[in-house]
């Protein structure tokens, strides 16, 4: 238990020419912290990654755009700090599972407390002992045994390219160098929307003439969420069998669809051997603009939603802005929250697979609230560049009652559209 402070009193004290006497001069011993017992803080802080957690002197900047906080979490690295400065077991903690590692908190952090280290270090260790919600074990198990974490069959990650028609060259059949070598990732291969925008980005490709191919049946997931949700081995996995698959491929550039395999191609894979020139689809189709015949207007009021691991992550901002004003017709609205200060969708760092654990820690999903906040900017369409929003903003729209009053579309379907190469979604 805390001692109480003891009283300091000095007979006569002189400060700057003024004698005190003993009344005014009072003074109280500082409380010292160890007061509290640390043992459940000193467990995080010495795992190798969390460190950082012990720097958070609660100043509370990251409550205030914390995502899961503002959609009714009770939730901040602030108060996970706090909670387990009390002694609560972070390891066995729900507060372990929520955070999306979104980057905002780090963004505006003074004491760099970097939640993107922190949980996926803690959860790997949870891992291990057993103790993550089902949902994403489940996520886990599909992604080890097929490759993806919808558990659907290797064989059938190039079925989408029949609708395309248009040539989707794969890789092993072309036995060819190419200039580009499309990394399409899972929600794009397998989700019905995903598929959707790949065959739109496709056309739009072969449109303007690039000379590109696709992994096809022996790519497997990126694995960057699989990491950030604390698989690190199975991350481990994932990497080195996509490192020997497109090692044996010439190509100058890997264009991604997906932002979390952006962040993984940028960041993870040169540390295992794989090292390329790596863009992001809008970054790659951005100065073809020019070749682009955008004949068909898009008389829609859209706003564009910030993937966190496009933006925040890996600072950029402009390439979907620019794809989007170069549509004739289309007005674009930017939200309160966007570029730096995005909200974020709920699918980072494992959220994607865990909506419902999520459910019961918070108010609503923050895929809901984002909606909810297009809708309040007068938007009738909201344009996304990640293959997570897609399904979980329409979901959204539906769960929340918009259906009709909103749009979700990816910004290769409005090119596409644009282009006359797709029918219109908008």
């Amino acid at each position: 238990m805390a001692q109480k402070a003891k009283p300091i009193e000095l007979d006569v004290a002189v400060v700057n020419g003024v004698t005190l006497t003993a009344s005014a001069n009072r003074m109280f011993e500082p409380r010292v912290i160890s007061e509290y017992d640390l043992s459940a803080l000193d467990a995080v802080t010495a795992i190798d990654g969390a460190q950082s957690l012990g720097y958070c002197y609660q100043c509370g900047k990251c409550t205030a755009v914390c995502p899961v906080d503002t959609a009714g979490g009770d939730y901040s690295p602030r108060k996970v700090f706090r909670r387990t400065q009390l002694g609560i077991d972070l390891l066995d903690s729900p507060d372990l599972w929520l955070c999306t590692t979104c980057s905002n908190c780090l963004r505006v952090c003074p004491k760099e407390v970097n939640m993107i280290s922190i949980m996926p270090a803690v959860r790997e260790q949870a891992v291990a002992d057993g103790r993550a919600p089902q949902e994403l074990l489940t996520a886990f198990e599909n992604t080890a045994r097929y490759g993806n974490p919808l558990g659907e069959p290797a064989r059938k990650r190039a079925d989408w390219i029949r609708r395309a028609e248009v040539p989707v060259p794969i890789m092993s059949q072309l036995k060819a160098p190419v200039d580009v070598l499309w990394f399409v990732e899972c929600y794009p291969a397998y989700h019905p929307r995903g598929k959707d925008a790949s065959v739109a980005l496709a056309r739009v490709l072969h449109a303007l003439g690039v000379d590109f191919g696709i992994l096809g049946s022996e790519e497997k997931c990126s694995g960057d969420s699989q990491r950030m949700a604390g698989e690190a081995g199975l991350f481990e996995m994932l990497a080195e069998h996509n490192i020997k698959v497109l090692s044996k491929y010439a190509f100058n550039t890997v264009m991604v669809t997906d932002p979390h395999a952006f962040n993984a191609f940028r960041h993870e894979y040169p540390k295992h051997g794989g090292d390329w020139t790596t863009l992001h689809y809008t970054q790659y189709l951005v100065p073809r603009i020019a070749q682009m015949e955008l004949i068909h207007p898009i008389n829609r009021r859209v706003t564009f939603h910030d993937p966190c691991y496009l933006g925040r992550h890996n600072g950029e901002y402009d390439a979907p802005r620019e794809l989007l004003q170069a549509i004739p017709g289309l007005e674009l609205v930017e939200m309160g929250r966007c570029r730096e200060n995005s909200y974020c969708c709920g699918g980072g760092g494992g959220g994607m697979w865990m909506d419902g654990f999520t459910s019961e820690h918070v108010g609503m999903r923050l895929s809901e609230r984002r909606v909810q906040e297009a809708l309040e900017w007068g938007a009738e369409v909201l344009a996304v560049t990640c293959p997570y929003e897609v399904s979980r903003f329409e979901d959204a729209v539906k769960s929340t009652g918009n259906a009709g009053l909103l749009q979700v579309v990816d910004i290769a379907e409005l090119l596409a559209q644009s282009m006359g190469l797709v029918e219109a979604r908008v």
